[in-house]
């Protein structure tokens, strides 16, 4: 379905942006990977699935990195179709004690970093298919972009921000082959959540496992963590022509999390 579409993914080298990557290139889409860790391991596993995989490294805090990316994107397969901005850190702490630059680095990394690449995508999106527009955003926002939790102001601050952005993109855009959309995902065993499980378990005293159900049964009330996978066909969903008329939306994947 994405054959000949080039997909750009921010921090996929793990986790939920590497499961959307897969997804994507399963759908023939090539792709360009970005993150931190393990680049090799990734790439392959992409390349596997016979499409044509590229990596760049850019920090996603710093705009002018974020701005050779979509160069480099650019130069590789012509121009980036589908953009997914996913990449995130977090920290946890009350507003009081919270570091000035743990705020910062998250609301630059989390919320800023989505700007930066939209605003650089779209040129291109919006003059593609003979000037009607052809492109996919994708915003990884979260449960907590619709929600809040306590300890969580920058991450719950930036997240929200993005389903902010979400809208503002998708409404500019409307008339255009040119969709933006949000998912928020509940919980998802990434290494980020599989650190506060952790830090739950240790704290507790108790098994790791013990730590994942008492994690979920606090917020999810499916009782079990929404997976790469089931967020990937969605991101595909919303690439496939039955996606070309949902526009702006806060789609969350959380059991049941925001139905309470």
């Amino acid at each position: 379905m994405l054959k000949g579409k080039t997909a750009l993914v921010t921090g996929s080298t793990s986790g939920i942006g590497l499961g959307i990557a897969r997804a994507l290139a399963e759908q023939g889409a090539n792709i360009v990977l970005n993150g931190f860790g393990d680049v090799d391991g990734p790439k392959a596993e992409i390349a596997a699935l016979g499409v044509q995989v590229a990596y760049h490294g850019a920090d996603m805090s710093k705009p002018g990195e974020i701005e050779e990316m979509m160069r480099f994107a650019a130069a590789e397969f012509g121009q980036v179709d589908i953009l997914v901005n996913n990449a995130g850190i977090q920290h946890v702490a009350r507003i009081e004690n919270f570091p000035a630059e743990k705020w910062d680095a998250i609301i630059a990394i989390n919320l800023s970093s989505a700007f930066h690449a939209t605003r650089l995508a779209l040129p291109a999106m919006q003059a593609a298919d003979n000037g009607k527009g052809w492109g996919r955003i994708i915003n990884l926002a979260s449960v907590h972009g619709l929600v809040g939790s306590a300890e969580k102001s920058a991450y719950v601050a930036a997240k929200h921000g993005i389903v902010g952005l979400t809208k503002v993109t998708a409404l500019e855009n409307a008339t255009s082959g040119v969709t933006c959309n949000a998912i928020c995902p509940g919980w998802v065993l990434t290494p980020l959540v599989q650190k506060q499980v952790d830090a739950r378990a240790a704290e507790g005293g108790i098994s790791n496992e013990a730590a994942k159900q008492q994690l979920l049964g606090e917020k999810e009330p499916s009782m079990q963590f929404t997976t790469p996978e089931e967020l990937g066909a969605l991101a595909v969903f919303f690439c496939s022509p039955a996606g070309a008329n949902i526009r702006g939306v806060a789609w969350n994947m959380d059991g049941g999390w925001t139905a309470q």
